[in-house]
């Protein structure tokens, strides 16, 4: 099996089959959007409660009576796109043309419904009146349905007849079980892949919306589900469709042009203009340093070994960097910053954590309040979690981030890691003074990490698409989590706790992933780039901090070929004696992977393919042929390229250039 993701039509230099441009499929520029022949005929048809309007790569027909939605693609393919909205809606109101479609009601649920085509998408918009709820999309359905697309993390394609799929959550699959698109998704959207077509679903009303996952004759469907909340601001609710030419990333190329069309997608070539120092994340692995490595002689070591790119992260504990191991990071030509939380308030007199302890009445008055008036417990239901907005309020008189941030990085620091922000974790706050709904959360948060991201190399966790423009790089999003991951790590015998001091257990013990959590987080075949495709280019991704290089031994291998073909920094954890026994084998990883991230990390992944029809070797190409990378996850070798291995070429290149991690490094 081959795929494409199709390319700008100035690719040269690839095969035919690597640039074709599909005409249903999804055009990572504008070629395809945006189109005369889109727009124009905009308004379609309407005979009775069949509304057919014009879509890039056919037509889609809306039952006005039921949000039925299916389509006919240019070479009149039928597709069902959604089956008619669950629960039912009551009967429909009048249906009024408009220039783009046409408009309608459904006074018994309070709805008022408008359709229209847009940019080559359908777009459909629900506004309600009172409080509620609707199902729908109703997805999956199609008989030809074979894959389903999902941004957990960087991004998983889910064949639906899939045996490990279809089992519930206990099992590590995702039958029975329901997502929170706002929190769960790295990128509000999901997919559908039939053969040679497909659609992409793009919800940007994300939050109160939920994805349900269930198992019908052993098929996987979706059903999406919006809230409509007055005193949460979701009474809005707006999802486009787009025929696509069944690609698997081929919904994170629609969405990545959609951010462009909107002026909404960041640019990490823009943002190295604006601060140089971004430019030190070309080629750079990412490690957090304990013990001797946060010095300046292990700084030194690590420039001995030959890596000339890093960046370096240190907790917020009473040993910090100091100011010449600092200074010697940034002459070696290392990143290095502080990981930071606003996020978390504690007595300041028992604190457990120095970035839990604030001065003044922060805690307990900045405390998010529920409904009932308690506060919201923080992290591990240590104190609270801390209102974005009562900061927002206090700050222009009382300088409580600005004062933090200046104290943190009093050694010099040049980069910043702000746990927690930019993830989809956001509250409604009934505090008197500082009332918010998780949208306000949102931008209140967005507003001080433009801020932070004007003179610190930026970086939070688990990174959603809403942050893209002001964060120059992310911990957590090129991980699928699952939700067993969460109770391994409770498990302080197995995964490790946090001593000793110098060497914390939680970072360093290796642990062996069960293995039905290998398989939902690892399993090649499963996996696709769906955040990359999306976000390469704007900002730079990689794994969760506490899931080091050397935290998981039997993925070694595995994750060192994800993040060549994927073009993203492996993450470390190192101490003293780690970077003696590690860092040689480090060096040479970061030794292959500098010269390519150099040239392709600010470009955007143009192309994603399975060479096999197993998908063990997959193929990934960056801007026009500037980067083309081949890896074999499988046992055997294909077309010269053994097993465990990556080819990488640059457009530059004779010749390959090739790393096969599970063979002595350095």
């Amino acid at each position: 099996m081959t795929s494409d993701v199709p390319q700008s039509p100035k690719a040269t230099g690839r095969s035919r089959t690597a640039t074709r441009v599909l005409a249903a499929s999804l055009a990572l520029t504008a070629t395809t959007f945006g189109v005369a022949g889109c727009d124009s005929a905009a308004a379609g048809t309407l005979e009775g409660s069949r509304l057919e309007l014009p879509v890039a790569g056919g037509t889609a027909v809306v039952d006005t009576a039921s949000l039925a939605v299916n389509a006919r693609t240019a070479n009149g393919r039928a597709l069902v796109l959604s089956g008619p909205a669950g629960g039912g809606l009551g009967k429909p109101g009048p249906v009024t043309r408009t220039a783009r479609g046409a408009r309608w009601s459904y006074p018994d649920k309070g709805l008022e419904v408008s359709a229209g085509a847009e940019r080559g998408r359908l777009r459909i918009k629900l506004r309600a009146d009172r409080d509620g709820s609707v199902s729908w999309p109703v997805t999956g359905t199609d008989r030809a349905a074979a894959a389903l697309q999902l941004p957990r993390g960087e991004g998983l394609d889910v064949p639906v007849r899939d045996a490990f799929w279809n089992s519930g959550a206990q099992k590590g699959g995702l039958a029975g079980s329901t997502l929170d698109v706002g929190e769960g998704l790295t990128l509000p959207l999901w997919g559908y892949s039939m053969g040679s077509a497909g659609v992409s679903y793009l919800t940007p009303t994300d939050l109160g919306t939920s994805l349900r996952f269930a198992s019908t004759g052993g098929r996987l469907r979706t059903t999406a589900a919006h809230a409509f909340d007055a005193g949460e601001d979701t009474r809005d609710y707006e999802v486009s469709f787009t025929l696509t030419d069944g690609n698997p990333v081929a919904p994170a190329a629609d969405y990545r042009s959609y951010l462009a069309q909107r002026g909404q997608l960041g640019s990490l070539r823009r943002k190295i203009r604006q601060h140089p120092a971004n430019g030190k994340l070309l080629g750079a692995f990412h490690a957090y340093v304990w013990g001797d490595a946060r010095t300046a002689s292990g700084v030194g070591r690590l420039k001995q070994l030959g890596v000339d790119r890093m960046w370096l992260g240190y907790d917020a504990g009473p040993d910090p960097m100091n100011a010449a191991a600092v200074r010697a990071a940034k002459k070696a030509g290392y990143l290095v910053g502080p990981y930071d939380t606003f996020a978390n308030g504690q007595d300041p007199k028992s604190a457990d954590s120095p970035t839990s302890a604030w001065p003044g009445r922060v805690y307990p008055d900045f405390c998010i309040r529920k409904a009932d008036g308690t506060p919201e417990g923080g992290f591990g239901d240590r104190g609270c979690y801390l209102s974005s907005r009562a900061f927002e309020k206090a700050e222009p008189r009382k300088h409580y981030l600005a004062d933090r941030t200046r104290t943190m990085i009093a050694n010099g620091a040049d980069s910043y890691f702000l746990d927690v922000d930019a993830t989809g974790l956001l509250f409604r706050d009934h505090g008197k003074g500082h009332e918010m709904t998780k949208a306000d959360d949102r931008a209140m948060r967005l507003a001080r990490m433009r801020r932070l991201s004007k003179n610190l190399v930026l970086g939070s966790e688990s990174a959603h698409a809403w942050a893209n423009q002001v964060l120059a790089y992310d911990h957590g999003s090129g991980t699928p989590d699952a939700d067993g991951l969460w109770k391994l790590e409770r498990d302080k015998k197995t995964w490790g706790g946090y001593f000793p001091e110098k060497a914390p257990g939680a970072f360093f013990k290796p642990v062996k992933l069960p293995a039905e959590l290998a398989t939902a987080m690892y399993d090649p075949k499963y996996r696709v780039p769906l955040y990359e495709t999306a976000l390469h280019g704007s900002l730079v991704n990689a794994e969760r901090w506490e899931l080091s290089y050397e935290k998981l031994p039997e993925q070694k291998t595995t994750r060192a070929l994800l993040a060549m073909l994927y073009n993203t920094p492996l993450n470390y954890v190192l101490d003293g004696p780690a970077l003696e026994k590690k860092g040689p084998g480090m060096a040479a990883l970061q030794k292959y992977f500098s010269p390519l991230h150099r040239a392709a990390g600010t470009e955007q992944l143009t192309s994603f393919r399975w060479l096999t029809g197993d998908r063990s070797v997959q193929r990934t190409v960056f801007g026009d042929g500037t980067l083309t990378v081949t890896a074999n996850f499988g046992s055997r070798a294909h077309d010269g390229l053994p097993g465990g291995c990556v080819d990488a070429k640059l457009r530059t290149d004779d010749k390959p250039r090739r790393l096969c991690p599970a063979q002595p490094q350095g």
